[in-house]
């Protein structure tokens, strides 16, 4: 279920820079905390929600209102909760049936973006038309309690291949993809639970060339109920499943598998001690 045609009518094929991507599932108050974050020239960007089966509905104009959001709004709706890849795709789709924008941003509820991020990452972006898909570093921080550490990853293409191995790179909120590229991948892989956004960016790095910009552009939550901290286990599986199939480095497979083993072995908790502790130092 989506907006009415007429309503995307009125803004189908004019040339937005991006359509910002945000899945979500019963956390209205995490998504206004977001959309607040939000700054961007309005009328060049353009926001779409999927709201993956929340029990309470809300419509765009009550989001636009509660967020101070000054740029056009679309909410796709599913009637149950499919899961956040199958939320995902049917952005995707949605985007390019409509014709919507030429990169596609992320976001999820509760992350919040630093004042520039947008500007900063198009302006990039568009002196660097040879990159179709650009990061940036982030800050994890968990609002009830001192945990917080930095994410910083290499940020040159060549760099960025081979760490990919061994953790993804790109954290997914941070990330704007050039929508064209969807052409030669299709959307999300749907048979990587949990881990379905490493295997998009191993495709898209086998495709295009890459950067992270080298600054925390992007505060990302850090919470127990979490996709990702409750199917800790499953993504880690997974993602030695991608390494092994998209990787082409026998040796770099190898050490990316046997890290992937090694904190299958650690507790969460240690290994989220262990990175907070080491950026004290």
């Amino acid at each position: 279920m989506a907006e009415s045609l007429s309503t995307i009518d009125m803004v189908k094929n004019r040339p937005f820079d991006f359509c910002l991507l945000i899945p979500c599932y019963n956390n209205f108050e995490g998504l206004i905390f977001s959309l607040r974050t939000v700054n961007y020239f309005p009328c060049r960007y353009i926001i779409l929600i999927v709201d993956d089966g929340s029990e309470t509905p809300v419509s765009s104009q009550k989001i636009k209102s509660a967020a101070d959001v000054l740029c056009d709004i679309f909410i796709i709706r599913n009637e149950i909760n499919n899961g956040i890849t199958d939320a995902l795709n049917k952005g995707l789709k949605w985007i390019e049936e409509n014709n919507i924008s030429k990169f596609v941003a992320r976001l999820d509820c509760g992350d919040l973006c630093d004042h520039d991020r947008f500007y900063k990452q198009m302006d990039y972006l568009l002196s660097h038309p040879d990159v179709g898909l650009l990061g940036s570093w982030c800050l994890f921080e968990n609002k009830n309690s001192s945990l917080r550490y930095r994410y910083k990853t290499p940020s040159q293409h060549e760099r960025i291949k081979r760490a990919m191995y061994f953790r993804n790179v790109f954290i997914h909120p941070t990330v704007i993809f050039n929508t064209e590229l969807l052409k030669n991948i299709g959307h999300y892989p749907t048979d990587f639970a949990h881990a379905e956004d490493y295997a998009f960016f191993w495709q898209l790095i086998k495709i295009t060339r890459t950067h992270i910009l080298n600054e925390l552009l992007v505060t990302c939550e850090l919470t127990d109920k979490g996709i990702s901290s409750k199917n800790r286990r499953a993504q880690l599986k997974n993602r030695r499943k991608i390494v092994m199939q998209y990787g082409s480095n026998m040796f770099l497979k190898a050490s990316g598998a046997i890290k992937i083993w090694v904190l299958l072995l650690l507790p969460k908790k240690l290994v989220l001690f262990l990175r907070n502790l080491l950026q004290k130092q």
